[in-house]
């Protein structure tokens, strides 16, 4: 059933003539069809087959589906669906629909931007991990074994759909996969995310993620703020010894720069201890896996970041709100590592 206006949740990312809306809400993959873009002929559901749910988008639309997991983030991967859509026919005035989490944003999202130099796409998040981050922003991408995310594009989409029924179906650790984008949020704004119900606590993180964008699209300054806690994170992922997935490398990522920033005078023991009781609230892990006992490996990795444009740059608290910090010393960096361990 569709839901009703007031069941659901509105946030418009505002940019422009690109401006579009993020439907946040139990059952309202059911709008897909009335969010399509005007003129579009036919509808490329792109999608991984665990996904289990399916979507009608009112056009005549086929199904391409690709590899579950990380994995499926690759330039091969971008190359199949583009060869594919290109013997399907599609052409720029069809459009892209993406279900599925992160990884399939993203990929979907960078087949949009790369195939027929630019083609329409709408996201339906079925993750909490897509809902509160990936799906929305336009930052769309792929990986390389160097890195996450090395490849890539900004390309906004036309709609974002993240139907909350969809996460009662996710396994638990995909789920706390989510939370630890969550848990981003709760230091980002004054606002008490605690005092939210999941519906409502999404919809702020969607409304604070857009309003970032809005003011930095392309992550010229403000919007490097999204990325708190992923400077560990990325360096955790990258290493890829043990299972940690995204959003629980983010988890220990946040305390990690929570001890940094403390090291650095920004901020006191009660702000890490806050840090300490979210991450924890969630049932995630505030410390590095047993198995990355290795310093140097990680501070190597730090200098792979996206971020790191001027030496290796972190997003730090303070009394106002996390910021970008460049030239953090090393004894400060590998301090905050022995904390976490």
């Amino acid at each position: 059933m569709a839901p009703s206006d007031s069941q659901a949740h509105v946030v418009t990312v505002a940019l422009a003539d690109r401006s579009y809306d993020v439907h946040v809400g139990a059952g309202v993959r059911s709008r897909l069809g009335s969010v399509m873009p005007d003129g579009a002929r036919r509808a490329a559901v792109i999608t991984q087959a665990g996904v289990g749910w399916t979507v009608d988008s009112g056009l005549d639309q086929t199904v391409f589906t690709v590899a579950d997991g990380e994995e499926a983030k690759s330039l091969s991967e971008v190359e199949r669906l583009c060869r594919a859509l290109s013997q399907a026919g599609f052409t720029r005035s069809d459009v892209i629909v993406a279900v599925g989490g992160g990884v399939v944003t993203d990929l979907a999202g960078f087949v949009a931007a790369v195939y027929h130099r630019g083609i329409r796409y709408v996201s339906v998040a079925t993750t909490l991990l897509a809902q509160v981050d990936a799906a929305i922003g336009g930052k769309t991408g792929v990986n390389l074994p160097e890195g996450k995310n090395l490849v890539g594009a900004f390309w906004q989409p036309h709609a974002v759909i993240c139907d909350t029924e969809t996460l009662s179906t996710l396994p638990s650790r995909e789920l706390r996969s989510g939370q630890g984008e969550l848990a981003k949020y709760h230091f980002l704004t004054g606002e008490d995310l605690d005092a939210l119900d999941t519906d409502e606590r999404i919809a702020a993180a969607v409304r604070i993620k857009a309003d970032v964008v809005a003011a930095d699209e392309r992550e010229g300054g403000r919007r490097a703020i999204l990325n708190y806690g992923h400077t560990l994170a990325h360096a955790i992922e990258t290493a890829g010894r043990y299972d940690l997935r995204h959003g629980e490398a983010v988890a220990v990522g946040l305390v990690y720069a929570a001890e940094v920033a403390m090291r650095l005078g920004r901020i006191d023991s009660e702000r890490v201890a806050a840090h300490r009781r979210v991450v924890s609230g969630y049932g995630l892990p505030g410390r590095l896996p047993t198995e990355l006992d290795d310093d140097d490996d990680l501070l190597a990795l730090f200098g792979r970041d996206k971020k790191a444009v001027d030496g290796v740059t972190f997003i730090l608290d303070s009394d106002r709100g996390p910021e970008p910090v460049v030239g953090v010393p090393e004894t400060v960096q590998r301090e905050a590592l022995a904390a976490i361990r």
